[in-house]
């Protein structure tokens, strides 16, 4: 009988929180839809290993539950009609950690992408997908499912979904100085002719109809861009919570998106 006590306690808890965590939801949606939504967001995915450290779990537990969150993070994009999404889910530096943990996110990655590939979200809300980065640095396997992606979803223009894998900021910065330097070397373009729209298409958000995030938001607390679209975010209004990734809710991008409303953007006037 204690135990029948004891678990119908845990389940009336747990309704409630899930009752009352409805209700704030509803509440910050409302407050939300009074003001402009950010037309582009980007995330820096932190934290993985961090809560695994915390939670006693391996290093895969993390990752696996991070990888999770960031496929309910389509689910609210999707609800919240977001135009554009650039997440950071690993960089050039990352690259470096050990192979085992390396290949389990490479294998992660490939399993959500190639359940993407036939959601019906992406092609009913005409998502267009993406990945920037050096791509050749992916497995190939990796490589083929994000080409698969791209190349069925290169009509859509109605939101965008950036996947910034194996990318660093200087290296695209890098890549673009490069391009146009051959430009200027084989006279197709005179030296007088570089200006900002010239560098901007020729980085890797030369796609996106605003390259610029307005709003970026880094999870776990840590207070740095960490190389994360450094030309694009000269005057995007940084956000930084102190959430590890894997434990990121929908309240929290909305509260996100609460703070990015309240403040005053005077771009450097």
């Amino acid at each position: 009988m204690f135990i029948l006590d004891k678990f119908l306690k845990i389940i009336y808890n747990t309704s409630r929180q899930n009752i009352i965590y409805k209700i704030y939801e509803k509440h910050l949606l409302n407050q939300i839809n009074q003001y402009p939504f950010p037309q582009h967001i980007g995330i820096i995915l932190d934290g993985n290993r961090r809560w695994s450290k915390i939670k006693e779990v391996g290093k895969e537990k993390g990752h696996k539950v991070g990888a999770d969150i960031a496929e309910d993070l389509l689910n609210w994009i999707y609800e919240l009609g977001i135009k554009i999404t650039t997440i950071y889910v690993l960089s050039e530096e990352n690259l470096e950690r050990e192979s085992y943990e390396i290949d389990n996110i490479y294998s992660l990655l490939e399993d959500k992408l190639t359940r993407l590939y036939d959601d019906t979200r992406i092609h009913n809300k005409q998502i267009r997908i993406k990945s920037i980065g050096d791509f050749k640095k992916l497995p190939e396997g990796l490589q083929n499912i994000l080409k698969k992606l791209e190349l069925k979803t290169e009509n859509y223009q109605n939101m965008y979904l950036n996947i910034a894998i194996a990318y660093g900021g200087q290296k695209e910065l890098l890549n673009a100085i490069k391009k146009i330097s051959v430009a200027v070397k084989e006279g197709i373009i005179d030296i007088d002719d570089i200006n900002e729209k010239l560098i901007e298409s020729n980085l890797y958000t030369a796609h996106l109809p605003q390259a610029e995030p307005d709003l970026i938001l880094r999870t776990s607390g840590e207070k740095r861009l960490s190389g994360f679209l450094l030309w694009q975010s000269a005057y995007s209004e940084l956000i930084f919570v102190d959430v590890f990734w894997p434990e990121f809710r929908k309240i929290d991008l909305m509260r996100a998106i609460r703070t990015y409303q309240k403040r005053s953007r005077r771009y450097g006037k």
